[in-house]
């Protein structure tokens, strides 16, 4: 048996809910360990879509254990309203467990979120504002309400007071908004502990135990390798680590158990929100490409930018993950547009060349692709089932990419539905 962790390798929305599908499906223990309900997967199993935000997708399966970790944060309403949505679909979540250590989305998160975006006005970072980077801030200020807090009423009341008064006073005096109801707030989420408190277990110790005893353990990646705090785009970027390392911190185990590190992609790039994107198309080509790519945001329905795929960013995912293989989605969308174009390199304004990917914001700003041409390929690739099926200038575009990569591709996507991945 073996242990497998899936990451997002450029801004998210990679496709990542169908590879991790495909995985659950041979996992015993499916494990969630950063971010919020900013994420989001789609998953097409059995005929049926399901927008899954904060529950791993493992939940699809009634025998597979689904763990959230203690370095996510949970908008308890959000969770409840996903278990109560898959319940009545007959998807059971009895086998669901979150981590005590789990921060807690309160109102004033959702709140000051919003408010934090609106003051900084066209600087603005294009959050989710759904309170994720207030409640990591809490986190790291050390002021924050747990899952654990959370299950216990006496303990929820006590500290939402302390923090509720804190947080009001910079609602209205900072924002000059209107404070929160902090008493309102305390009986609501007494509620939400009340039904969430059986689902509440040490997430460490199960997944641990799972390891040991030789079962099957995948961790479910959220986001991207550049909306990492620390590896990608900052500010761009959420407040947690989506990368491979984030997994260790984030559900209580350390690296030697990892297997495999798989990570996925797009043949072209895609993101959501503002800041420097090199090989992004404002043009036609960039309409189709999202278009017929279906380029809009799972939990924010919000259009995705598109551009060429970028082999630098590929190679920064392939060294911060430590990345053992890559899948590739999306291939479908390329086809009958003619040419495509690689971007191997970045040009900086004095002429200089960058093969790895900047540290900063500002200069990666400055920097121009370096394209490659490759020959384009043509005809329906949707009902291929296996590699060998592909047209020949459809397989030496995937070797292309593998090669400018520098890491095996293994999965190649060409449709949503999970027979239309082809494992090499």
């Amino acid at each position: 048996m073996s242990v497998k962790v899936v990451v997002g390798t450029q801004w998210g929305d990679e496709g990542k809910g169908k590879i991790i599908d495909i995985l659950a499906s041979r996992a015993d223990v499916v494990i969630r360990s950063s971010g919020g309900n900013n994420a989001g997967h789609t998953v097409e199993n059995a005929g049926e879509v399901y927008k899954l935000h904060l529950i791993p997708s493992g939940i699809l399966y009634p025998e597979t254990l689904c763990l959230i970790g203690s370095g996510t944060v949970i908008d308890p309403k959000v969770i409840l309203e996903e278990i109560d949505g898959l319940t009545a679909r007959g998807i059971t979540c009895e086998n669901l467990r979150i981590d005590p250590r789990a921060h807690v989305i309160m109102p004033w998160h959702i709140a000051l979120d919003g408010m934090s975006e609106k003051m900084r006005g066209s600087s603005e970072i294009g959050t989710t504002k759904r309170g994720i980077g207030p409640c990591y801030m809490d986190k790291a200020e050390r002021c924050g309400i747990r899952i654990y807090d959370l299950v216990h009423p006496a303990l929820l009341e006590e500290k939402a007071k302390e923090v509720g008064a804190l947080k009001n006073l910079i609602i209205t005096k900072v924002y000059e908004e209107n404070a929160i109801d902090v008493e309102s707030v305390i009986q609501e989420y007494k509620e939400y502990g009340k039904r969430l408190k059986k689902y509440v277990a040490d997430v460490s110790v199960l997944a641990y135990e799972a390891y040991k005893a030789g079962k099957e353990v995948l961790f479910e990646g959220a986001q991207g390798t550049l909306l990492d705090l620390d590896m990608g785009t900052y500010p761009f970027v959420t407040s947690s680590h989506p990368i491979s390392g984030g997994i260790c911190i984030g559900s209580g185990v350390g690296p030697n158990i990892v297997d495999e590190i798989i990570g996925v992609a797009k043949a072209y790039t895609t993101r959501v929100g503002k800041g420097p994107f090199p090989t992004e198309l404002m043009d036609e080509m960039g309409d189709l490409i999202r278009n017929r790519g279906f380029e809009f945001g799972t939990t924010t329905g919000r259009p995705r930018r598109t551009g060429w795929f970028d082999a630098v960013i590929l190679r920064h995912a392939v060294r911060v993950n430590g990345l053992t293989a890559l899948a590739v989605n999306k291939v479908d969308t390329l086809s009958d547009i003619g040419d495509l174009k690689v971007c191997v390199a970045y040009r900086k304004p004095d002429g200089t060349e960058l093969k790895d990917f900047p540290p900063a914001l500002e200069e990666l700003a400055e920097c121009e692709p370096v394209y490659e041409t490759v020959k384009g390929f043509n005809g329906d690739i949707s009902k291929c089932r296996s590699f060998d099926e592909l047209p020949e200038d459809c397989k030496a575009y995937i070797e292309k990419l593998e090669e400018l990569c520098g890491c095996p591709i293994k999965m190649v996507g060409v449709g949503p539905s999970r027979d239309q991945n082809l494992e090499r």
